[in-house]
């Protein structure tokens, strides 16, 4: 069960709007009303994010946490500040903190800092380990496999962990490359700092660069206040960047110094910032081919592919299937309350005729609408989703569209000579699928985060690239 402690000196309207956004989850929600109290707490619970006001009776915010930095690196916490506090908090972010805070704490910008926080505190602290067959207990970071490219996968793990060197994860999309990042950070030298994660493809490109590297006040339009970036925040442990091939050009050439000098310059700043950053990448794309077309740098390439580990398709896995299907029907089961503990042979061979283009996260996806249709306490063919290639045989193979509407899309994609059709075509399913399953969660992003088996952070990413706004009703937005 995840916990949060909030530290402060009167903290009962953050502590109830802490509890009020938390509402319905299995947080627990922990206070504390002196930084010595705060840090006995910390030590004693263990929270997996922390509140902590700038000012407390008896110390500074910015000593207890250094103190609580020195228990554990790991937690993220949340800066409570007046305005006049903001340098204090952003010094406090140059040294790792997550994020600060004004008072009076706007609710939905708590709500937002916290449910992110509590996601980047999972990343790092749910153990990811490598089983070969479907483990006894219910281990949510289990990679689980026992196929021949599976093994290679392990080994590379194994090779890679303790050597401080930037690594390249490929594989198609929804393989899994984020739970290989987590176990090699995690099987590292590093395992006690923080971990945190970025998505290249979900954060339009004009903010990017201020996300990656930070800005100082005035640089832009809407840069109010300094920002820290991540690898500033991130140093001393290990920074994922995922879907590395989407990132613009304009900065990858900052990357290749970050990797090369372990020094940049936030936007608008002249300052060479020093940074200790492991960097572990990841891409559904063929950097090669791109760099060879000049759409990825050639040498940022090289540097990030000193050691690489490809995860092979779901597809390409063999029985590795049917071990995943068991893990996930236990897992899911419990997490939505059903009691489907088996599967039903013909249920299997349905699944197995798949060709499962979305991987594992397909996967996922398939056997959490399944169990929230099934009764009883086997998962039968009859509450499977439609899936648009049974009963063909599994392999990378072209199948039928049977969506006139994407169809046609595609047909003329392809008249038009488009360069990047898959983006296209995955961002036309991305709407339509969104904006049901926000239907069908009436509008709750946590509870549609859940079914569709992403980060919450991933799914708001989404929304705002696509321009679905919850404060419009789903039912009639615009396409």
């Amino acid at each position: 069960m995840a916990s949060v402690l909030v530290i402060d000196d009167d903290p009962d309207l953050v502590l109830q709007q802490v509890k009020t956004i938390l509402k319905g989850s299995e947080t627990q929600v922990h206070s504390a009303h002196t930084g010595e109290a705060g840090v006995n707490s910390v030590r004693e619970t263990n929270p997996d994010v922390v509140l902590l006001d700038l000012r407390l009776p008896d110390s500074s915010g910015l000593d207890v946490y250094q103190k609580i930095r020195e228990l554990d690196a790991r937690i993220p916490v949340i800066f409570i500040t007046t305005a006049k506090g903001a340098d204090t908090a952003i010094e406090a972010m140059k040294l790792g903190a997550y994020d600060y805070l004004f008072k009076p704490v706007e609710l939905r910008k708590l709500e937002s800092v916290v449910h992110e926080a509590l996601e980047v505190s999972r990343r790092m602290r749910e153990p990811t380990v490598v089983v070969e067959k479907v483990p006894d207990e219910d281990i949510g970071g289990a990679i689980i496999g026992s196929c021949p490219a599976m093994q290679e996968v392990y080994k590379a793990i194994g090779r890679v962990s303790a050597q401080d060197v930037p690594v390249l994860i490929t594989g198609e999309s929804g393989t899994g490359k984020e739970m290989v990042a987590r176990a090699i950070y995690q099987h590292g030298n590093r395992a006690n700092a923080p971990f945190h994660a970025l998505n290249c493809a979900a954060i339009p490109e004009n903010l990017l660069e201020s996300e990656l590297f930070g800005h100082e006040k005035g640089s832009f339009t809407g840069a109010d206040r300094r920002r820290i970036g991540k690898f500033e925040q991130c140093n001393g442990g290990t920074l994922f960047l995922d879907e590395i091939g989407d990132m613009p050009l304009t900065l990858q050439a900052k990357l290749l110094r970050v990797i090369q000098e372990q020094s940049f310059e936030r936007v608008g700043g002249d300052e060479s910032i020093q940074t200790d950053v492991r960097l572990i990448a990841a891409t559904h794309r063929d950097l090669k081919t791109w760099s060879e077309e000049s759409k990825f740098r050639s040498d940022l390439y090289y540097r990030l592919g000193v050691f690489s580990v490809h995860l092979p398709a779901l597809r390409e896995r063999g029985e590795d299937l049917t071990m995943l299907v068991q893990h996930c029907i236990r897992r899911f089961s419990r997490e939505l309350g059903r009691t489907v503990c088996d599967v039903a042979p013909d249920t299997l061979k349905l699944l197995r005729s798949y060709s499962w283009p979305g991987n594992i996260r397909e996967l996922q996806n398939v056997l959490k609408q399944a169990l929230l249709a099934a009764s009883g306490d086997v998962l039968l063919p009859a509450f499977l989703p439609d899936l648009a290639d049974t009963g063909k045989q599994s392999g990378p193979q072209v199948a039928d569209v049977p969506n006139p509407e994407l169809e046609g899309l595609v047909r003329e994609l392809l008249e038009s000579n488009s360069s990047d059709i898959y983006a296209a075509v995955h961002g036309h399913v991305d709407r339509l699928l969104l904006k049901r399953v926000l239907e069908h969660t009436g509008g709750s992003q946590h509870k549609a985060a859940k079914i569709l088996g992403i980060a919450r952070q991933t799914l708001r990413g989404k929304l705002k690239d696509l321009g679905i706004h919850l404060s419009m009703s789903v039912e009639n937005e615009e396409d």
